[in-house]
């Protein structure tokens, strides 16, 4: 029966890609001592800000033992940032709770800015290149992009419920956001004009652009994730998974434009085709042990210069694993 079994799994994963999860990082660094809130890895893999429960946001350059800043929303009480975004350039980074956001110098540490939303609750941000524009998702499904140096507003109002995930190019003329409208859109910064509408079946989870321009993510609560071409709207490949559900917490594509990095909230991160679809590799992430049952929320994946794989997880963890070739 065992046999029979283990011949049953292994045409499984040989149908759709899969490999048996790998528990076991090339190396490893605590970043936060009682869990995260949140984190993001830069673009390069080589830079993690981490919301920690315990220690407020912590700035890490990943493999070394001290953090290079720390920073807070405020002065004394509770850390509740559960937003943190690094543009792509690592020169900026934004951070949220449910009311505010704060603009950081990644340069000098130092903060460029803090903002209160009168209405609704943040959801999602996100920040350009050289901290030019800040997109802020809010519940009442507005989205605002911002511009710290002219004061210029704009607010985007094609969703018609909340809004759940948004992301924006680095020269922060594009903004893509996903709702529980079943919708997600391309728009413009710069007019607040539509380019292109992506639809669902089920309300939008998760949605990422292409740092290079290339390509659009987007992935619904139950069983459809799309990768598109940016410049037509059309699909390129739908992830391919048995699973009637999966959800995305982080995406990450290769500067190549050959691979997909996603997150998940079960400890799992997985690095997918996009040409075709398939699962290559399946990572799983060390728990969170203070927590009943032990698990963790996988929050940033990224890729480091030497193609290897780096996940910062609610367990405080930062690990390195070496990526399936």
């Amino acid at each position: 029966m065992f046999l029979r079994l283990l011949l049953l799994i292994t045409a499984i994963c040989g149908s759709v890609g899969c490999t048996v999860p790998d528990t076991t990082p090339l190396k490893q660094w605590r970043h936060v001592e009682e869990g995260a809130y949140a984190a993001d890895i830069s673009a390069d893999g080589t830079i993690a800000v981490v919301s920690g429960v315990d220690n407020g946001i912590n700035v890490w350059r990943i493999g070394e033992s001290e953090p290079l800043y720390r920073w807070g929303h405020q002065s004394e009480g509770n850390n509740l940032v559960v937003s943190v975004h690094i543009s792509a350039d690592k020169r900026y980074v934004v951070t949220a709770d449910r009311v505010a956001f704060a603009l950081w110098d990644m340069e000098t540490g130092e903060p460029v800015g803090f903002w209160r939303i009168d209405e609704s609750n943040i959801r999602d941000v996100a920040v350009t290149n050289n901290g030019r524009g800040i997109l802020v998702a809010r519940s009442s499904g507005k989205v605002m992009f911002f511009e710290p140096s002219t004061q210029r507003r704009l607010e985007f109002l094609g969703h018609q419920e909340k809004v759940n995930s948004i992301d924006i190019s680095p020269n922060g003329k594009y903004a893509l956001t996903g709702g529980n409208d079943y919708l997600a859109y391309l728009w413009s910064t710069e007019t607040g004009q539509i380019l292109h509408t992506f639809t669902h079946p089920t309300r939008v989870t998760k949605v990422a652009l292409d740092d290079e321009g290339r390509f659009a993510f987007t992935a619904d609560s139950q069983s459809k994730s799309q990768i598109w071409n940016v410049q037509t709207g059309q699909p390129v490949s739908s992830l391919n998974y048995i699973a009637r559900q999966k959800i995305f917490t982080d995406v990450e594509f290769s500067k190549d434009g050959k691979y997909l990095l996603t997150g998940s909230p079960s400890r799992k991160a997985y690095l997918w085709d996009i040409e075709t679809g398939d699962q290559i590799q399946s990572i799983q992430v060390a728990v969170r042990e203070t927590i009943s049952p032990p698990t963790s929320v996988v929050y940033g994946v990224g890729f480091l210069p030497n193609g290897n794989i780096v996940t910062e997880s609610s367990s405080g963890l930062a690990e390195v694993w070496q990526r399936e070739r």
